[in-house]
């Protein structure tokens, strides 16, 4: 077998070739307009915002960091503002029973007018209401109505009066009371006379006196009614001078609105409410004259007022609200309350819009992970969506069976388009637990990661970088930076023939290449900031992989870079803390022995090693019987451990790593410690790609280089991540040098070949491996430890 060469420098990483930037600087450069790479979703987008039916809402689904949010905003903004104004709507008073405000809608605008107009009628009511109980006409039928009472009553009294002065008695009025006296010549008695009459007379006088006031009581038995009689017809007086009064004043706002649903009623209920009590308002009118003309326009509004819910005066086209917090009250509105006296008190005037309210008639932005997190909102948003209106409620009150809300407006008609921006995870959740979800969120805007990597995607790249820059201020670019930074954007996408779309990543970036520049008093950014500030980054978020270097490095953490052993082999592992991802090497070993236990995963049997990683053992099995084992048993004992690991281990990338050592193991050739392996394997022993492959390589580089590159050094990777490395400059420089090298295997025999350096043997026609070769021997070895099992 011929030897395995090493990758070629140029293999290692995609340089950005400056001749497709037919620039010096970005300052020449068109802007950018659009959104990178997102052609698919700006369809979706479109397709979402154009469908009216019900259930046509959005899920824009991606990662962070990719533009998604403003992507939203942009979109439904640059569309919104061609379509037409939605309407206003506003509360009423429900003068009939004020716990259920009405719910009225106007043309975009008019609600102010409204509420403008309404002030002012209430105004010139309150105004004319006094005038018109002060007018003469007014006051001569009222003084009519009391004479007519008065005269029922002075003509029952001068009938008794009559009687009375056939008995020579007296009859008197005091302070609203009629009482009788004796009379003598003409004058009324006092006590001491009337005590000096006979017994006789007096007891007659007492008589006398008894039988008027019978009569008395009996002339005046219809009084109640007179005086029923002279209310009802004050009160028919009352209401004919208010009706007189307000219906002309009424009667024109009326025909204003009339062609408005709902205000034509609430016209007609002001007036009769006004009509019914102008007595009483009078009297508050008096009790108004102590106040402040603030005060008096705050009463009045409580009672006749407009509350203004949602005002599209000033709104271009459709609304798009996006809703930071989306609780409760926040998104469906809610009522206040004042402290009076003690008492918590409300009325129309103190309801309050919410989100929905607000976007009615347009577009509801919203963040599917903080709509999730509050509680009751997303299950009360789906009944709204069903039901097509918004309705202001205490969703505690449905849990604690008492009611905290003392009015219950009439509901609004909802029609809204939501949008929810959301990571993959959380739609697929959604997904899998609400079976509503799919039938009201048809659409799914789903966010590209990267985008191929060819001449037109890098022009427009470079744009997208001179309207960054532009946006955030920031100096122009010279080609050799921007070649940088389409470099870098392909390790962010992990595919040397992609570009990554994740915005936020390159706007950080380029901010802290500007930084580097202004510190540097140079115009432009060139390639030299770009490279200062990833060296930059790398140093903040470097202190944690600098300790675990320093602990293989003391010799705290075994890693051998140099020399063979039999059954041990470097694996590699990437290591995440919050954003940040290094590679660090791990040591990985096997022992092998007669019994049939088979192949014991050590990290599975602490709980340690998770479901993947658990799965990469089985199939490593899986391979030994299918290429050793064919006419015999496989019967053995072996053990496989990741050395100094003490934390969860998950993943299959060890698997093509645990395969050699299992190998070494068993045949007892030992393995050169100058290598470090990753790769997964299938049961027929192909190598499969795995992740992190660019940190994994760089994390074993660095220990080699701390200890000294001997030019033997190197890392064997599946052949199918060889697309996926942007290594480090300096990893590069040493490639090129000879000092460290990367080799791409697709079996499990080239990278045995690699690390044993020995042939690993190809199965003849006759199933057998050549002689002296690595395969043979585990042939050899495993009858074996077959034979040696069956002689027992």
């Amino acid at each position: 077998m011929e030897k395995h060469l090493p990758l070629t420098p140029k293999a290692l990483y995609q340089v950005c070739d400056t001749d497709l930037l037919p620039f010096r600087t970005t300052e020449t450069l068109e802007s950018f307009s659009g959104f990178f790479g997102q052609e698919r979703a700006l369809e979706a987008m479109g397709f979402g915002v154009g469908m009216r039916r019900p259930g046509y809402n959005l899920f824009v689904m991606g990662n962070p960091h990719t533009g998604r949010f403003s992507f939203a905003l942009e979109n439904l903004k640059g569309i919104a503002k061609k379509e037409k104004k939605p309407s206003d709507w506003c509360y009423l008073n429900n003068l009939q029973d004020g716990r259920y405000p009405i719910s009225v809608e106007l043309p975009a605008g008019k609600a102010t007018q409204l509420r403008r107009d309404n002030r002012r009628l209430i105004e010139t009511l309150m105004t004319e209401l006094p005038v018109a109980f002060e007018n003469p006409a007014y006051l001569r039928r009222k003084s009519k109505v009391e004479r007519d009472f008065n005269r029922h009553y002075d003509q029952a009294i001068e009938q008794v009066e009559r009687a009375a002065r056939e008995h020579s008695i007296a009859l008197y009025r005091d302070a609203g009371s009629v009482g009788f006296t004796p009379v003598a010549e003409g004058q009324a008695m006092d006590e001491a006379m009337f005590s000096q009459l006979p017994e006789e007379v007096r007891d007659a006088f007492n008589r006398n006196i008894s039988d008027l006031e019978d009569y008395l009581n009996e002339s005046l038995t219809e009084m109640p009614q007179w005086r029923r009689e002279a209310a009802e017809k004050m009160k028919v007086l009352d209401r004919d001078t208010a009706r007189q009064t307000i219906s002309p004043l009424i009667q024109a706002v009326k025909e204003k609105y009339s062609h408005i649903a709902g205000l034509s009623d609430y016209f007609n209920q002001l007036e009769s409410y006004i009509v019914k009590n102008s007595a009483d308002l009078l009297g508050d009118e008096k009790l108004l004259e102590a106040r402040s003309e603030v005060g008096k326009r705050n009463l009045l509004d409580e009672m006749f007022g407009v509350n203004l819910l949602v005002d599209n005066n000033k709104t271009k086209g459709q609304p798009v609200v996006f809703e930071a917090h989306p609780s409760y009250e926040n998104m469906f509105g809610r009522v206040e309350y004042n402290s009076d006296m003690g008492a918590m008190v409300t009325n129309f005037q103190m309801i309050r819009p919410g989100a929905l309210h607000k976007a009615n008639g347009g577009y509801l932005v919203l963040e599917a992970e903080k709509l999730l997190e509050q509680p009751y909102v997303y299950s009360a948003l789906k009944r709204a969506l069903k039901a097509h209106e918004i309705g202001i409620e205490s969703p505690i009150s449905d849990y604690t069976g008492i009611s905290t809300i003392s009015l219950s407006p009439a509901p609004i008609p909802l029609h809204v388009k939501i949008v929810l921006i959301g990571g993959r995870d959380t739609y697929y959740l959604l997904q899998d637990l609400d079976q509503d979800f799919e039938k009201m969120f048809r659409v799914v805007v789903d966010f590209e990661e990267e985008v191929a990597r060819d001449p037109s995607s890098i022009r427009n790249y470079a744009r997208l970088m001179k309207t960054i820059a532009a946006e955030e201020g920031l100096a122009p670019l010279t080609r050799e930076a921007v070649a940088r930074l389409v470099e870098q954007s392909s390790r962010l996408s992990g595919d040397q023939e992609k570009i990554s779309t994740h915005i936020g990543d390159l706007v950080d970036l380029l901010c802290e290449a500007d930084y580097k520049r202004i510190a540097n008093q140079d115009d432009l950014i060139t390639a030299h900031h770009v490279e200062m500030a990833l060296e930059a980054q790398s140093w903040r978020t470097g202190r944690l992989s600098e300790k675990i270097l320093e602990s293989i490095l003391n010799e705290t953490v075994l890693i051998d870079t140099d020399g063979e052993a039999v059954g041990k082999c470097n694996g590699l592992t990437v290591l995440e803390v919050g954003d940040v991802a290094f590679g660090s090497p791990a040591r990985i070993t096997a022992t092998v022995h007669p019994g049939t236990r088979g192949i014991v995963d050590i990290e599975r049997e602490v709980q340690l090693g998770q479901s993947i990683h658990s799965k990469g053992v089985l199939i490593l099995s899986g391979f030994l019987g299918h290429q050793y084992a064919q006419d015999f048993p496989l019967t053995l004992s072996a053990s496989i451990a990741m050395e100094q690991s003490y934390g969860y281990v998950d993943g299959d990338s060890a698997s093509l790593a645990e395969t050699c050592i299992l190998i070494s193991a068993l045949t007892h050739i030992p393995i050169q410690q100058c290598f470090a392996v990753t790769g997964s394997i299938n049961q027929y022993g192909e190598v499969q790609a795995i992740g992190g492959v660019n940190e994994k390589i760089e994390g074993f580089f660095k220990l080699c280089q701390t200890r000294g590159l001997t030019g033997k050094q190197g890392v064997v990777i599946p052949k199918a991540n060889v697309r996926n490395l942007m290594l480090k400059k300096e990893v590069v420089e040493a490639a090129e040098q000879g000092l460290f090298h990367v080799y791409a295997v697709s079996t499990v025999d080239e990278c045995l070949g690699i690390l044993m350096d020995k042939t690993p043997g190809k199965r003849k026609d006759d199933g057998s491996f050549p002689q002296r070769s690595i395969n043979h021997q585990v042939v050899k070895r495993l009858k074996e430890l077959h034979k040696a099992l069956a002689d027992k």
